[in-house]
């Protein structure tokens, strides 16, 4: 129950703005986003923790962090100089894993994890606690006026009191808005410590432009889903802040979903779980072992209008202390590991975020330097901007409806299996400008009667016989071809129907976790982005199978195989529909009509 000696109310300042908007109202707990109670002229402060992501049908370790709502009653602004700069005292402090226990986690990830093709990227948190002295609310406030003097960059800085909890922080990043109609999105990574060294080489790193390449690509599949095109990109841009600078996009397109729903279909960012995300999860319990609490969840500000017109607007909950009424400060922090990940490395940035966090709120006792932050000159922003050169200009650029749509595909249908990866939603998308009627099932669905089968892309080992996921598609794989109809395959479907095939599968020594690459398909060099561990591989480009002649485009150096394509059937290694494939688009233009070569127009008799 709340503190009845402290009402609940919360603190925001959003970016930009000139005022705190002070909110005061009654907490209610609920179980699900939908229970969240949304009338007209009673807005919503909902703090999500973690664990809701179990309402996605995601692992997650429970640890019983209960969905809270400020249900507002008065509204109102108050300047900024009503919330003078104070001090947090602050006693003890360590982190919960050591910087061996951490970095351990680190390596078996690495190795276990990315190594073994369950994903391109997961992040990994740990927690800093301390003590508070005096009052834990009249602390917060103190961090919430320190906050506003010293902190810039933020999207919101908040403090929200609901008598069982009190948070308090500065975060950077929106994980999903929406205003008139209007979804976005705002994937940010990649971090530079002011002072460690030049923010030049910083936007040069290839980890550091890879790490924000895939969370791109992630929030894009969540984009596919609650916006009824996707979402168009913009940026990148710079994020700089009082400690560090980031690199961010901005994602935006037009949807009807109420925003519950917008809110559930989109937990959570990638920039704090992984990708894919379903399985993202999974990693995240097994290393974890604990319960987030409402690190990696949001706060979510809901609101709705006679008309029957919602607003959202949801920060991630990062760079936040939480402060129990008992006086335990908690910072947790998370490291995103990639292909090019160390354990000193991700050890370091926690150390940073950590620091970063403490020094913000005037209660650091880790030792952390303040260094202005450095300019972004001429060369600095075309490095910047260079980033999007060979990126898919589908997802960057508008266009006519139809601008894209072939002929032989008008009128047809097409089922993608999802095998646990929704860069199937992308895929949708695509399908769908080129004239496709699209619909997408999971894996253990039943799979409708459709002109085209498409196989798709998911994490794990295809050859892995005691799987019921890779049973299922197997048999999906078998069945199509044997019926002699059109069949397109990605990443994971390829795999599948190369051993159908006959070829064989190799483990990538290194990871092919959000790699871009200029390819040979048959004749034409394309420029493509893997997401992959495993790869089939041939000595030859052409083989015989029992379904027909294969042509089949390989690396000349190692056999692998990037794409193959038969009478009725075509697949990739690749994924055409992430942004880091520039000749996507092109790619599935020129392999999907032959796969109807010998088949009736749907069309033909209008």
């Amino acid at each position: 129950m709340p503190d009845k000696n402290t009402a609940p109310f919360a603190l925001l300042h959003r970016d930009g703005a000139d005022h705190v908007e002070v909110l005061d109202g009654e907490v209610i707990t609920v179980e699900r986003l939908t229970d969240i109670p949304l009338e007209p002229g009673r807005p919503v402060l909902a703090v999500v923790p973690y664990r809701q992501i179990a309402e996605r049908g995601f692992d997650c370790v429970d640890d019983g962090a209960p969905l809270e709502c400020l249900v507002i009653s008065d509204r109102r602004t108050l300047p900024l100089s009503d919330f003078p700069a104070g001090e947090l005292r602050v006693s003890g402090g360590r982190f919960d894993l050591s910087d061996e226990e951490y970095g351990a986690v680190v390596e078996d990830v690495l190795r276990d994890e990315i190594g073994h093709g369950e994903g391109a990227n997961f992040v990994i948190h740990r927690v800093f606690e301390a003590s508070v002295d005096g009052d834990p609310v009249a602390a917060a406030r103190a961090a919430f006026g320190r906050l506003l003097a010293q902190e810039q960059g933020t999207y919101w800085t908040f403090l929200v009191h609901t008598g069982t909890r009190t948070l308090v922080g500065a975060t950077p990043e929106r994980h999903v808005s929406v205003n008139d109609g209007i979804v976005m999105m705002n994937p940010i990574s990649g971090t530079f410590r002011h002072g460690s060294g030049e923010l030049l080489d910083f936007l040069r790193d290839p980890k550091e432009v890879e790490e924000l390449y895939m969370v791109l690509d992630e929030e894009l599949k969540m984009m596919a889903t609650v916006a009824e095109h996707g979402g168009q990109v913009a940026g990148p841009y710079l994020k700089q802040m009082a400690h560090l600078t980031h690199t961010e996009y901005l994602l935006a397109g037009r949807g009807t979903l109420d925003v519950r729903e917008v809110l559930r279909e989109t937990m959570f960012a990638p920039t704090v779980t992984g990708s894919p995300i379903e399985n993202a999860c999974r990693v995240i319990a097994r290393h974890e072992r604990r319960g987030r609490g409402y690190y990696a969840g949001v706060l979510a500000l809901m609101s709705a209008g006679p008309d029957g017109s919602q607003t959202l607007d949801a920060p991630i909950l990062i760079r936040t202390a939480e402060i129990t009424p008992q006086g335990t400060l908690r910072v947790p922090v998370g490291a995103t590991l990639v292909r090019h990940s160390t354990a000193a490395g991700e050890v370091a940035e926690t150390h940073t975020k950590a620091a970063g966090v403490l020094a913000a709120l005037g209660a650091a006792t880790i030792a952390v330097r303040t260094e202005p932050a450095p300019p972004a000159g001429p060369e600095e922003l075309r490095v910047l901007a260079a980033r999007n050169v060979d990126l898919a200009r589908f997802w960057l650029d508008s266009r006519e409806p139809g601008a894209l749509a072939v002929p032989a595909l008008a009128g047809r249908s097409a089922v993608i299996v999802d095998g646990e990866d929704t860069f199937t939603a992308m895929l949708a998308h695509q399908l769908k400008a080129l004239g496709l009627a699209v619909s997408v099932v999971p894996w253990s669905a039943p799979v409708p009667e459709t002109d085209l089968l498409v196989v798709g892309p998911g994490p794990g080992d295809p050859s892995d016989a005691g799987s019921p996921k890779m049973t299922a598609m197997r048999e999906l794989v078998a069945a199509r071809l044997a019926a002699g109809r059109p069949l397109f395959t990605v990443c994971l479907g390829q795999q599948i129907l190369a051993l159908r095939l006959g070829l064989s599968l190799l483990r990538r020594d290194a990871p092919y976790q959000g790699l871009a690459r200029e390819v040979d398909l048959f004749g034409t060099v394309r420029r493509v982005g893997f997401y992959s561990s495993f790869a089939a591989v041939s000595e030859i480009s052409s083989i015989d199978s029992g379904y027909g002649r294969v042509e089949i485009a390989r690396d000349p150096v190692d056999g692998a195989v990037h794409a193959l394509r038969g009478a009725s059937f075509a697949g990739v290694q690749f994924h055409p529909e992430s942004v880091l494939s520039r000749d996507g688009i092109d790619v599935l233009r020129e392999l999907l009509p032959p796969l109807f070569a010998d088949v009736v127009s749907p069309l033909a008799n209008g």
